[in-house]
């Protein structure tokens, strides 16, 4: 288990709000004991915390590569069945690993084949790409909803995070109640309503659902 955040921000220079990405990875950190990491830039700011499985030192995130002028960076929270298959495949097609973690196959998967690459993947996962040179996030969630991924959008902004802690922890994300999210307590809690927060203006990424921003 993982945790991932971030904040995409059009109106905003985001290397100078390291301390606000902090706290919400640090609101995840009991998903992630063993390691934190952020990566910052004008327009994009994401943190991880890290329950080490495989790979210490090669599955470290945020996770960057570069191709060409363009530099990606990967927040991942998940298992892929097929890790073995995705390298091979990869690997055919001249990419180089530089470790053997689950999170580079995934990576390398997006930059080889863009949104198509979730056709390719078998596994439980949440998770965004930064494309820097597009300055544009790609955020999804596995089919079957293992993983959890909630956002808020926010003027120009789009805020994420795995549990509703890393959401709280940035200023703009009140822990306010409207009469949807009450009704969500009271008629179904614990379940809910699929793509329903309880805080006002805060949703749910749906299982196989895929946000462009």
């Amino acid at each position: 288990m993982c945790g991932i955040a971030g904040w995409i921000d059009w109106d905003k220079d985001l290397t100078q709000e390291g301390p606000v990405v902090e706290a919400m990875g640090e609101a995840l950190s009991h998903r992630g004991p063993d390691a934190a990491g952020t990566w910052l830039s004008p327009h994009a700011a994401l943190a991880h915390r890290r329950l080490i499985v495989v790979d210490p030192e090669g599955g470290a995130q945020p996770m960057t590569r570069q191709r060409g002028d363009n530099t990606y960076v990967i927040i991942y929270n998940g298992e892929l069945y097929n890790t073995s298959e995705l390298r091979r495949d990869l690997e055919a097609r001249g990419y180089t690993f530089h470790g053997h973690s689950d999170t580079e196959a995934l990576l390398l998967a997006f930059i080889e084949w863009g949104t198509g690459c979730l056709e390719r993947l078998n596994g439980i996962f949440a998770f965004a790409i930064w494309s820097e040179a597009d300055q544009r996030l790609f955020l999804a969630r596995d089919r079957l909803g293992v993983k959890p991924l909630f956002f808020a959008l926010r003027g120009g902004a789009l805020l994420f995070a795995s549990e509703l802690k890393g959401l709280l922890a940035h200023p703009e994300v009140e822990p306010a109640v409207d009469a949807e999210g009450l009704a969500e307590v009271l008629g179904l809690a614990p379940a809910r309503t699929p793509g329903h927060g309880v805080f006002r203006g805060v949703e749910e990424v749906l299982p196989g659902e895929v946000l462009l921003f």
